[in-house]
């Protein structure tokens, strides 16, 4: 009989209702395994955050109970949160993943100076122990090589995490997902499956990379000028098709923007992208080359302001000016949140006179997350007891809740939870169990963590409204305001008159406010100060219907 103390406990801190910081902790008495650790980036409702991590201290307060952390692929939202974790754990933990994803995690961990990590290489197919946990790797598809499903063996029952997939017949690298493995995994008995949800609103099949790949060949032909192509730096397998579209169409590779160059040279070195070095060139190195016979492969597929192809919509680019009769291919999706400054790249590069070539107008872009159907099918092939849909939004978990419905698993056996909520297993049943510590921790600059919601109302409030600082001046001695008040507004525009009238106008409430205050022989600051935000506040509302941060400032002098 399982015993409240040896539960079996898998707890999702991040990835759910949201794409990005994937994180699921499984724990069972003494011993805790982590699978994964992303970061997610921030969006318009986040000014001045640079990423956002899961909040682990769940993790961090139970460390000495952490056999391992798995990262099942190599992208960011799963292996991002890695250098700030290890900050707090310490290096001693094992980090467990395949060859092309400790390639870039070593590089990751490097950049933030963590030293002497834990690295410990799996295979697909291998098996590893860790506590009393059992873990068989399979090999899954998805748009970076190496990527794995977890199959973990525990002592109430077996679980599968996909991590993220798609059920590609042609992959680019020839290594498809592993259905005989897969298979396997369900004779031995799932008791939960943890699957891939960000396209369980898509239906059908989604398309092969190789898609992709014809596209690219019929544009390079057509090219007579200079091609950029601009995509994620981790998506390996669409840059082994640039390279090999570039080689068709007679053309030398340049790399640019530092994500990119760092990638392409891990995954080359491991083997896993597939270029002569005839055929790749330093982007200082094209300049001496025609303009038919190099393609740049570049950074700034979402528009970031410092990557690489906006650098060259600004005109801005160190060795890459746009110019005219130039052919830019942004072979990506935005990511929710990056429309306008993709957007706004697009129309730059226009403006420059390149003719720009995006999913909508050509098909540069397939899904590396299984649609509708191959969810289906994976639900049919692992034929789980328990089902819990994971990374994605709540309406992509639904969706995938329904799939599962569909193809007869009970309704009472989906399990749809919020982050940081608990799902308790034995060796009979599974129930929703009590929340832990959870959320989010913002990253700004060199500060972890130490930017809150207030700081972000605050900054969207200085965004969208302004401020007005009033600063008074009073006597130390006597606690009465001397001289007039300073009054400077930022950000925002009063009507009702010419601007010097209506700042005067304001000026004069602030006045009538000192002189009440001082007629009724207040000294305290405080009273003072709510007094200046409430008159000025009223004020600015009546003039612009705006409501700005007001920062009132008392000096003793």
């Amino acid at each position: 009989m399982t015993t409240q103390k040896n539960r079996l406990r898998v707890i999702p801190l991040g990835g759910l209702d949201e794409i990005g910081k994937n994180m699921t902790v499984v724990e069972y008495g003494n011993d805790m395994v982590v699978i994964d650790a992303g970061i997610m980036f921030p969006d318009d409702d986040t000014p001045g955050v640079d990423l956002i991590l899961p909040d682990y201290s769940y993790i961090v307060k139970r460390k000495d109970k952490l056999r391992g952390i798995i990262i099942t692929h190599g992208h960011e939202d799963h292996t991002g949160a890695l250098p700030y974790l290890l900050r707090d754990l310490g290096t001693a933990v094992p980090i467990l993943g395949t060859k092309l994803t400790l390639g870039l995690i070593k590089g990751k961990l490097e950049e933030h100076r963590i030293k002497k990590p834990k690295l410990r290489e799996i295979k697909p197919g291998g098996h590893v122990s860790l506590g009393v946990f059992g873990f068989d790797f399979i090999a899954m598809n998805h748009s970076i090589p190496d990527g794995v499903a977890v199959f973990v063996r525990t002592p109430v029952g077996n679980l599968l995490h996909t991590g993220d997939f798609k059920l590609d017949q042609t992959p680019i690298d020839g290594v498809p997902t592993d259905y005989a493995g897969l298979a396997k995994a369900a004779r031995a008995g799932i008791t939960l499956l943890m699957s891939d949800s960000t396209n369980a609103e898509s239906l059908g099949h989604t398309p092969s990379e190789a898609v992709v790949g014809v596209t690219l060949r019929r544009i390079f032909d057509g090219a007579d000028q200079r091609i950029i192509v601009a995509s994620f730096a981790s998506h390996i397998h669409r840059l082994q098709q640039v390279c090999d579209a570039a080689v068709a169409a007679g053309r030398k590779v340049a790399v640019t923007g530092r994500s990119m160059v760092n990638n392409t040279t891990i995954a080359r070195e491991l083997g896993y992208l597939h270029i002569a070095d005839e055929d790749i060139v330093d982007a200082y190195a094209m300049q001496g080359l025609a303009a038919d016979k190099v393609v740049v492969l570049s950074t700034g597929s979402q528009g970031e302001p410092l990557s690489a192809l906006a650098r060259m919509a600004n005109r801005d680019h160190k060795t890459v000016e746009i110019e005219a009769g130039d052919t830019v291919v942004l072979s990506a999706t935005p990511v929710p949140g990056n429309e306008k400054a993709v957007s706004r790249v697009i129309n730059r590069l226009f403006k420059a006179g390149a003719n720009v070539i995006h999913k909508g107008s050509a098909q540069v872009h397939v899904s590396g997350h299984a649609a509708a159907e191959e969810l289906k099918l994976m639900l049919n092939l692992t034929k789980p007891t328990y089902f819990m849909p994971i990374h994605g939004e709540t309406r992509h978990l639904h969706a995938h809740a329904k799939l599962a419905e569909a193809v007869g698993i009970p309704e009472n056996n989906i399990f749809i939870l919020e982050n940081g909520q608990s799902l308790e297993l034995n060796e009979t049943h599974a129930k929703r169990g009590d929340h832990v510590e959870s959320g989010v921790v913002y990253v700004d600059g060199i500060n972890v963590g130490d930017i809150g919601e207030v700081v972000l109302r605050d900054r969207q409030l200085l965004s969208s409204d302004g401020i007005a600082m009033v600063v008074v001046a009073v006597d130390a001695q006597t606690g009465k305001v001397a001289g007039d008040a300073e009054l400077v507004l930022r950000g925002l525009v009063l009507s009702g008159g010419e601007d010097e009238a209506v700042i005067a106008e304001a000026r004069q409430r602030v006045a009538k406010v000192l002189q009440r205050t001082s007629k009724e022989g207040v000294t305290d600051h405080g009273v003072i100060k709510k007094a200046l935000r409430d008159s000025l506040g009223q004020f600015i509302w009546e003039r612009s219907r705006r409501r700005p941060m007001i920062i009132p400032i008392v000096m003793e002098v």
